[in-house]
């Protein structure tokens, strides 16, 4: 039998509690599957005397996580406590100096420093494994480095913030405007502190910027993407697009075509038979295109102590066995400079927006988007008692840049009673 693996947890929180759990509850099944044992050296957190419902009498303390990854009976040093600066980064970047191995569940951290981080892993001959970083307990990151290592990927996209799952499949189930679904989220703690990075997309962006890099094989780059949060939906939007046949999910989309990076996480119409259409409460799901396996979907819990305590473990039954690869699946120094596109895929694009209620004012709308050469799929006029009438517009494959066109000039027809808002039809 091997030496022991000697782990040193920094943060213990809800993730940090669960790993903890699930090392002592689990030895005997890490023993066999990993041929050594996995233990526990030492620990970190804020507070020393809370009762964190686990026992850790048995480990030693650290007040400071930079001492932690320093000390001599830690191999891997195993990072939750978030934030793309600050303490984590500095103790993840003492943990390299020091020779250990990472695990951590800081997507943040990845996607602003990932590269640099990476570069000294490398050097350092220490892997940083970060499974529960995105998407919780599914792994997307094992698929994309191991599992479909023989593919070239074309195109990931994927549900990948369950806050904001859960608040459009209530306003959809529920009839509930977003403010009442929000307001409900915030008092059930469900919201991070800053509530933008939930509902501002930012949350789910770091993720996409992750797997992008890996997928692509360029250099984790979140200034790449272009991310637009679900603060404008309303109840309006989420019924006509059912009425339509589609659902609407905050859904992030990487591609590469011959103009470089193709990355957006905003709201989008997909088809509501759909397996994403399909997709239910805080649950994520990750869609992986290769040319040689096609299309595979990964359904799982994306937070949550369990499942992303299960992501850390698995990185660390990985590390137990002696799997080293390149942090993002290729050596950092072979990874490519991101360049965005400068153009997006031509896609169909659903248009909301209010008229006056006076005759000839569609046909002036329409005489707009004509002239920008967007045809028009469909057209509803909803049932209204205000002088302004809803309309709502699908339209067929188009450039998003004759869209914008048409939308910046639709205020001169003189009909336009409310801002547009436009998202686009996904095809899955």
């Amino acid at each position: 039998m091997s030496s022991p693996l000697r782990l040193g947890i920094a943060g213990l929180g809800t993730v940090g509690v669960g790993t903890v759990r699930i090392v002592q509850r689990q030895a005997a099944t890490l023993r066999a599957r990993t041929g050594r044992d996995i233990v526990i050296s030492a620990v970190s957190a804020r507070s020393r005397d809370k009762d964190r419902g686990v026992r850790l009498g048995d480990y030693a303390w650290e007040e400071d996580p930079v001492a932690l990854a320093s000390r001599a009976d830690v191999d891997v040093f195993v990072e939750l406590i978030g934030g793309e600066d600050g303490p984590a980064k500095a103790a993840v970047e003492a943990a390299i100096a020091h020779g250990k191995h990472v695990v951590t569940a800081n997507k943040a951290l990845l996607a602003m420093h990932g590269q640099a981080l990476a570069v000294a892993a490398e050097a350092a001959g220490v892997s940083i494994r970060f499974e529960a970083a995105v998407a919780g307990g599914i792994p997307v990151i094992k698929a994309l480095t191991e599992g479909l290592a023989g593919n070239e990927i074309t195109r990931v996209m994927g549900v990948m913030n369950g806050t904001c799952n859960y608040m459009l499949t209530r306003m959809q189930n529920d009839g509930l405007a977003y403010d009442e679904v929000f307001a409900e989220c915030e008092k059930l703690g469900y919201l991070e502190a800053d509530p933008t990075l939930d509902v501002g997309g930012i949350d789910a962006g770091h993720k996409l910027a992750i797997l992008a890099g890996i997928a692509f094989g360029t250099k984790v780059d979140f200034n790449a993407l272009t991310i637009e949060g679900i603060e404008r939906i309303t109840i309006e939007d989420i019924e006509q697009a059912a009425d339509m046949g589609y659902r609407i999910k905050l859904l992030g989309v990487a591609q590469m075509s011959g103009r470089g990076l193709e990355a957006r996480m905003t709201p989008c119409l997909v088809p509501d038979s759909s397996p994403l259409g399909q997709l239910e409460g805080p649950t994520n799901m990750v869609v992986l295109e290769g040319d040689s396996v096609g299309q595979i979907v990964l359904r799982g819990a994306g937070a949550g102590e369990g499942p992303t305590a299960s992501a850390v473990m698995g990185d660390v039954c990985d590390l137990a066995r002696g799997l080293h690869i390149p942090v993002f699946g290729i050596p950092a120094a072979e990874l490519k400079d991101t360049v965005k596109s400068n153009r997006e895929t031509p896609s169909a694009y659903y248009i909301r927006m209010e008229l006056t209620d006076k005759p000839g004012a569609l046909a002036r709308i329409a005489s707009v988007m004509g002239e920008a050469g967007i045809s028009i799929d469909r057209m509803r006029q909803y049932a209204h008692s205000s002088d302004n009438a809803p309309v709502l517009i699908v339209t067929h494959k188009t450039a998003k840049d004759a869209l914008d066109a048409a939308i910046r000039s639709m205020p001169e027809t003189g009909v336009l009673a409310s801002e547009p808002v436009a998202m686009r039809i996904e095809s899955i």
